[in-house]
């Protein structure tokens, strides 16, 4: 070993070692075999030069010896060539996170993606007429036979799709929209401001919380191209309201040669209500209505990959395919494959709850979330409960990606009081951990929601507890 000192006030940052002295420790020098030396060299400097701050702002008791240098080199390197996308444990009580990724695929969905990324695949190529194809091709008929649908175009988000009705259908034109419906999404992206990008211009009418078809009829004019329906996704107005519905919308549209476009947002399936769930609108009922155009997200309710679907009559349809934005917003061929299967697995409407992995988790019975939470506990080890003091309590989950707002999902947490350091300590120690578990903190304990937690996940939540309680 080489030496083993730490600075002095008398000696500085000149008691540091050389660059070339750290890159001769043998820990550093085994780095070179896995990792390109300029990693190394570049990692060594930055963990000097972190040591020489320390020291000046007279941290005296900074270890200079090859263990600890080494140690901080290696962890430096390693941090350098860690993927930065990785997968997390979702405790938060929040199905469809948006931060954590949204929804979680169907396995039969990974299956094909993993083949159709490992071999080439017949994305844009006609087998029998020997052409080129077109990529929507494979999910045309299956949302047809879902929904009822003339026809559909999918883009990679419902953001994209809307923005693609608008620039195609109303650039330079008119779109009315109702006040209480000028929403914002995920990080501040707002209505009004998607429009003006669409190059279209807003028309607002009625009030924040009451709009009726009279106000609709007096906006229409000569430069009126769209009558949009938002569905408030990520809010809700109670109380003294009153709105339009699609069905009320259509005839006014129909009088006016307008098309009535819905942008759905969540874009359900299935009756939710069959679960317990509050009703939320299916993508086939508002065609069923007259919509002209529906968009929707196909990561929320759908629980397929992200993906931006819209639905409707063929001419418009085919107005949008043939915008230039459309190339631009196409979907991968990943996706693709895995919003195929998607709704393959829809359209044969067997076990849709299981093999869709969000909506198993809105449906799961309570009895096997609480046992979820009882083998959490027992996975812990003795010492783990000792140290943090679990308690299984009755709590409340949200559907998340601005779906049901109002709606909360019973659920069980695993609440954790720590005995021998704080909540904030332990909420960071699981976060930052391998992988990182993510919890919320509550009235001075750590809650751990069991409604998005699979089986294999909890084996990896009662090793990290455990190891941590040695820690005491």
């Amino acid at each position: 070993m080489a030496r083993v000192k730490t600075a002095t006030k008398s000696e500085g940052p000149r008691a540091l070692p050389s660059v070339d002295e750290v890159l001769g420790f043998s820990a550093v020098k085994d780095l070179e075999g896995t990792y390109p030396r300029w990693a190394v060299v570049d990692s060594v400097r930055g963990v000097l030069e972190q040591r020489r701050q320390a020291i000046l702002q007279g941290q005296e008791s900074e270890d200079l010896g090859e263990g600890s240098l080494s140690q901080k080199v290696v962890e430096a390197v390693s941090a350098r060539f860690a993927s930065s996308l990785t997968r997390v444990i979702n405790a938060t009580g929040v199905v469809l996170h948006t931060n954590l990724g949204r929804a979680l695929m169907p396995m039969r969905a990974l299956e094909r993606v993993r083949e159709v990324a490992l071999h080439y695949c017949n994305l844009e190529y006609d087998l029998k007429k020997d052409r080129r194809g077109d990529r929507q091709i494979h999910l045309q008929p299956l949302l047809h036979d879902l929904t009822g649908a003339e026809a559909s175009l999918v883009v990679n988000n419902n953001a994209a799709a809307l923005l693609l009705i608008l620039n195609t259908l109303a650039e330079g034109k008119e779109v009315i929209v109702s006040r209480g419906e000028l929403v914002e999404i995920g990080g501040s992206f707002r209505l009004p401001e998607i429009m003006k990008k669409g190059g279209a211009t807003l028309v607002e009418v009625g009030t924040t919380n009451k709009t009726y078809l009279s106000d609709y009829e007096q906006a229409i004019g000569g430069e009126t191209a769209l009558l949009l329906k938002v569905h408030t996704s990520n809010f809700r107005l109670l109380g003294f309201t009153a709105s339009c519905s699609v069905g009320e919308l259509v005839p006014l549209g129909r009088r006016h040669r307008i098309p009535v476009v819905e942008d759905l947002g969540s874009g359900a399936m299935v009756d939710l209500s069959l679960y317990g769930l509050p009703k939320e609108p299916l993508v086939k009922e508002s065609l069923k209505e007259g919509a002209d155009l529906v968009c929707f997200s196909g990561d929320k309710l759908l629980g397929g990959p992200q993906a931006g679907l819209i639905l409707g009559r063929e001419d418009l349809i085919q107005r949008l395919a043939k915008n230039p934005l459309a190339r631009a917003m196409r979907l991968d061929k990943l996706s693709l494959a895995c919003l195929e299967v998607t709704l393959r697995i829809y359209r044969e409407g067997k076990d849709v709850e299981k093999e869709i992995p969000v909506l198993s988790a809105l449906t799961a019975p309570m009895e096997a979330i609480r046992r979820r939470a009882e083998r959490l506990v027992e996975l812990m080890g003795a010492k783990a409960r000792e140290a943090f003091r679990p308690q299984i309590e009755e709590g409340e989950a949200e559907v998340g990606g601005g779906c049901l707002p109002a709606a909360s999902i019973p659920t069980r947490w695993v609440t954790l009081s720590p005995s021998f350091l704080s909540v904030q300590s332990l909420e960071e120690a699981l976060r930052t951990g391998n992988p990182p578990i993510l919890a919320r903190m509550q009235k001075g304990r750590l809650v751990l929601d069991m409604l998005a937690v699979t089986e294999e996940e909890l084996e990896l939540m009662g090793a990290r507890l455990a190891h941590l309680a040695k820690r005491r």
